[in-house]
Parts: structure tokens; C-alpha cells; sequence
């Protein structure tokens, strides 16, 4: 290509990576004009020379950030897709001079929620736009249509709206994007998906091991039950890539690459900050915080190894294997209802703190195409939330409550079946008990309330009673029974209400 020459381009890309790319090609597919930057020179003949490959026309890279701003029609618009935390300030901090009043500053990546919130503050005061862009799709759906999740100030999301609607996955012609909502809400959507991801792939990873270890089934045999999956109610991406890693013999080998990896598994942090933000907001993820928590466990290595020499191998494998798959396909199923539930519960209970006013179903919508945790059961989520958009839990939706009812029965017995056999299944266990517990009109949270109360006088409620009362629980079993024979149902001495402010 020749020299980059000024032009009016529509759009601006920061970080030419495989994402960046990727997406300023697509934008570019579909008429946009658009230009790249990238500090990295050997990024701009690459960007380049994909475009000559696909024919893309009206896309130039510079490696002069002057020049890339001063390409850029006004107002402009120009996204960073570069690693979360410290560069996006950076990167902020460096293009900021140079852009005008108006102009619109949209980040990409998987940034903290927070962190948003404040550099939208801060961009305000200087006249310019900002909003926090989450997407997913990984680097096909960046280049064939990726789901997007736009947070921030209304007004500048509809000047991008028409780029972003002609780029996104369509599913029945609807463009998977939406304006989420205000401020990080963008983000705050993606983190949750991200969570949802790291639950459903600590599922899969647990058939996995109840199929290897539980039933001795062979690498051919375990690729035929996940492509039979994705044929029926579990069709999903995370389905469908797990048949296809079933079947990727390593170059040069006679076996398959996944039986080369090292089983330590990595993360960039979002499922981790799912967990601590639905502890802030006290929303039970005990599913996704099993999935976060295995894959810190599955780092110690060393220490897993001496920990099977001092404890012993797993018991034989079972051989009834065609009745264990059909309930190992039920207990798979009923678990990630459970996860796409939980992450839904903290999108409703996050909308009300941070003030995000979400549609749900527009939110499950957009995840339909395009995204990581894109399923069939995606389209019941939609439904219910359309039905009845103030729905306090997925699980009390009638399609979803029958869906539950007819695959549970595969839970219990998966979960049984591995505690005996010493298989752990920490996730299919977490989705079990946390369905239990939550259909417990009564739990047995009222002891915790008296231990609480006993050694801190933290106080506790009754039933039926208004007040907040405390006990010296020390007294004698006499001076109770005669106290509450003087002052029974009074909450008076030995039983004794407690102003809220005490």
C-alpha cells in the first residue's frame, strides 16, 4: 500500500492486535472507511497485508499517532483495544491533547467496571465522550461479527450505532448489540458474561473428567458424546469447540493435542472479579466462584502430585456407562441453567445498586450470536425475560422451572455417584446445593444468628416480633425458665431488643 494520505476516515482503532485488527477489518467489510494506529511498526504492513488478502478496501495504518488523529473526520471516534489497567490510562493520557471537544473515546477491552466509571468522569470534564465497549467472539467473531455490550453516554452510542449494528453477529437478522445502559454498564454486562464463561467451561472440563476417570470412556468415545451434545438442549459454542478439541490429533503425532497440555489453567481476571463484586453486592455466584477457585487450585501443580502419591489413585472406573451418560448430559444441563441464573440474578441486583436500569432480555439477546456463551437456552432465557421483565430469578420462569425439574435427577445422581467414587465435581456440586438452598423457605441460617449473638451480642430478629433483640446466653437454664415465665414474649432482661443504632 502506499504512504497513509489525509482522509476523512469514519473511525480509529488503537492497538492493532488480533482483536483490533480483526474488528477494523470487519468495520471495513462493511463500507466504513477506517484507520489503525499501533505503537508496534510491525503491526501497520500487517494490518495491511490481511486487508490486500481479503480484498478489504478504504483501511490505513500509521504508526504516527498525530498523523492517525489528524486522519479522522470530526467529531472522532476512535476505540482502543489494548490490555486493561494501566496502558488504557496511558494510551488516554497520550491521545487526550490531541483530540477536540466532542470527539468520542470508546474502550474495548475487558477493563474494570470501576475503572470506567472513573475515566468517564474524568474524559467529561474535558468535553469528551467515553464509553466502556465489552465484546466477545474472540478473534473469528471480531472478524465475522462479534456481540457487543456499549455502556456509557447515550447520545454518542447512537453516532456509533450504525458501525456497530453492521459489524455484530446477527441471529435472525437482529444485530447482537444494544445500548446497554449508563456508565460502566457496558463493561459490568461483560464481566458478568465472563463469570457465565468461566462456569460453563469448569462444567465441561468436569464431564470431562467424570467421562475419563469415572468411566473409562476413550478420547473417540467422549468426542462423539460432546458432538452428540450440540446436537440437542446443550447446543452451545463451549460445546462445540470441546468436540472439535476431541478430535485435534498434534502435529507429527498419533494422539491428541489436549493430552499434551499441561493442566494449569490461566485467566485474565474477570471471572475473579465477578466473584468479589457479587460478594460487594451479596449475590451468591457459588457455581462461578467454584469455577474462579479451580483454576487457582489447578496452578499447584507440585503440590496436587504429592498430594495423589500421600492419598492414593481414584477408585476403578464404573462400566455402566449409557445410563451414567444420559444422567451426566442432565447433570451438565440443569448446571449451566444454574450458571447462566446466577449470572443473570447479579445483572438484576447490579442494575438496582448502580443505577444501569438493563434490560435482561435484550441482554441475552445480544448473547444469542457472536459471544463465548452463545447456547440454544439463550433463546428461553430471552423469552422469559420478555414475558416478564421484572422476573426476581430465572428459575422461577415456567419453561425454566420444567427444564430444571426434568434434568435435576441427573444432578443428584452425577454428584452422589463422583462423591463416592472420590471424583471431585466442585461446580456440578456448587449448582446442586446452591438449587437446593435456594428452595429452602427455611434455612438453618437462624443458628449462625444465635452463634453470632452468643459470642459477639450481635443481636438477632424474631419471628413475628418487631425489634432487634440479644440474650446472655450464659444464663442458667433455671433463671431462663423462670425469666421467660415473668416476661415470656416481652423481649424484655434475659431476652432483650436492641435499638438498630446500638
Amino acid at each position: 500500500m502506499s504512504a497513509p494520505q489525509p482522509k476523512n476516515y469514519a473511525f480509529g482503532m488503537i492497538g492493532l492486535g488480533t482483536m483490533g485488527r480483526n474488528l477494523l477489518l470487519n468495520m471495513a467489510d462493511h463500507d466504513f472507511s477506517v484507520a489503525g494506529y499501533d505503537k508496534d511498526t510491525s503491526k501497520i504492513p500487517l494490518l495491511h497485508k490481511e486487508a490486500d488478502e481479503d480484498g478489504v478496501k478504504n483501511v490505513e495504518g500509521f504508526s504516527d499517532l498525530g498523523a492517525f488523529v489528524q486522519s479522522l473526520a470530526k467529531p472522532r471516534v476512535v476505540m482502543m483495544l489494548v490490555p486493561a489497567g494501566k496502558i488504557v490510562d496511558s494510551v488516554i493520557a497520550e491521545i487526550t491533547p490531541l483530540l477536540d471537544k466532542g470527539d468520542m473515546l470508546i474502550d474495548g477491552g475487558n477493563s474494570y467496571f470501576l475503572d470506567t466509571t472513573r475515566r468517564a468522569t474524568e474524559l467529561e470534564v474535558k468535553g469528551l465522550h467515553f464509553f466502556g465497549m465489552g465484546i466477545s467472539g474472540g478473534e473469528e467473531g471480531a472478524r465475522r461479527g462479534p456481540s457487543m455490550m456499549p455502556g456509557g453516554d447515550p447520545e454518542a452510542y447512537k453516532r456509533m450505532q450504525p458501525v456497530l449494528e453492521a459489524v455484530a453477529a446477527k441471529v435472525g437478522g437482529e444485530p447482537c448489540v444494544t445500548y446497554i445502559g449508563p456508565g460502566a454498564s457496558g463493561h459490568f454486562v461483560k464481566m458478568v458474561h465472563n463469570g457465565i464463561e468461566y462456569g460453563i467451561m469448569q462444567l465441561l472440563a468436569e464431564t470431562y473428567d467424570v467421562m475419563k476417570n469415572g468411566l473409562g470412556m476413550s478420547n473417540e468415545a467422549m468426542q462423539q458424546v460432546y458432538a452428540k451434545w450440540n446436537e440437542g438442549r446443550l447446543q452451545s459454542f463451549l460445546v462445540d469447540i470441546t468436540k472439535d478439541i476431541f478430535a485435534y490429533i498434534a502435529p507429527d503425532t498419533d494422539h491428541l493435542l489436549l493430552d499434551d497440555i499441561k493442566d494449569e489453567a490461566r485467566s485474565k481476571g474477570t471471572g475473579k472479579w465477578t466473584s468479589q463484586i457479587a460478594m460487594d453486592l451479596q449475590v451468591p455466584l457459588s457455581l462461578i466462584d467454584e469455577a474462579v477457585a479451580m483454576r487457582d487450585l489447578s496452578k499447584y501443580k507440585a503440590l496436587r502430585e504429592e498430594m495423589e502419591k500421600a492419598y492414593g489413585a481414584r477408585p476403578t472406573p464404573s462400566q455402566d456407562e449409557q445410563e451414567q451418560l444420559a444422567e451426566l448430559e442432565q447433570a451438565m444441563y440443569f448446571s449451566m441453567i444454574i450458571a447462566y441464573a446466577q449470572g443473570m440474578h447479579m445483572l438484576a441486583r447490579a442494575s438496582e445498586e448502580y443505577v444501569f436500569n438493563l434490560n435482561l432480555a435484550d441482554i441475552a439477546k445480544i448473547w444469542r450470536g457472536g459471544c463465548i456463551i452463545r447456547s440454544e437456552f439463550l433463546n428461553t432465557i430471552y423469552n422469559a425475560y420478555q414475558q416478564q421483565p421484572d422476573l426476581a430469578h430465572l428459575l422461577l420462569d415456567s419453561d425454566v422451572r420444567q427444564q430444571v425439574q426434568d434434568a435435576v435427577a441427573g444432578a443428584r445422581a452425577v454428584v452422589a455417584r463422583t462423591a463416592t467414587a472420590g471424583i471431585g465435581v466442585p461446580a456440578l456440586a456448587a449448582s446442586l446445593s446452591y438449587f437446593d438452598t435456594l428452595r429452602t423457605g427455611r434455612m438453618p441460617s437462624n443458628l449462625i444468628q444465635a452463634q453470632r449473638d452468643y459470642f459477639g451480642a450481635h443481636t438477632y430478629e424474631l419471628i413475628g416480633k418487631e425489634g432487634v433483640f440479644h440474650t446472655q446466653w450464659t444464663a442458667s437454664h433455671e433463671e431462663a425458665e423462670n425469666k421467660q415465665d415473668t416476661h415470656r414474649g416481652t423481649g424484655t432482661e434475659n431476652e432483650t431488643p436492641v435499638t438498630p443504632n446500638k
